[in-house]
């Protein structure tokens, strides 16, 4: 199995989705998305394995999406995902994709994680 979470250390929900995954033995790959924002082509990618459109993937609460919401078409995938590669922090968190099965799940609850976990 590998994981791979889109991870903020200083979030709450991340820190506990990441112990919940370590906590069944499993030791994913931990992306510092805020350090190595991904890029468009992942962030399509992400929303595809989260069967979301990308702007369930926004932090709308977020001071850099207030100041842009104006100027932005969230229901513009292809655009939006441009945009969050460019603002990470706005990007929901923490995210976590099975690679082999190419399902994902944002850990808002951190509980969302069991279902990619071995049971």
């Amino acid at each position: 199995m590998t994981l791979t979470i889109y991870h903020n250390p200083r979030c709450s929900k991340s820190r506990n989705t990441l112990e919940l995954i370590e906590g069944r033995g499993v030791t994913p790959v931990i992306v510092p998305y805020l350090d190595a924002a991904p890029n468009t082509t992942t962030i399509l990618h992400l929303a595809k394995a989260l069967s979301l459109p990308v702007k369930a993937m926004l932090r709308t609460g977020e001071q850099e999406f207030k100041d842009a919401a104006g100027s932005l078409d969230i229901d513009d995938d292809q655009a939006l995902a441009e945009w969050l590669a460019q603002h990470p922090r706005a990007l929901e968190r923490p995210i976590v994709i099975d690679e082999q099965t190419g399902q994902a799940v944002i850990g808002r609850p951190p509980e969302n994680v069991l279902t990619l976990l071995p049971k």
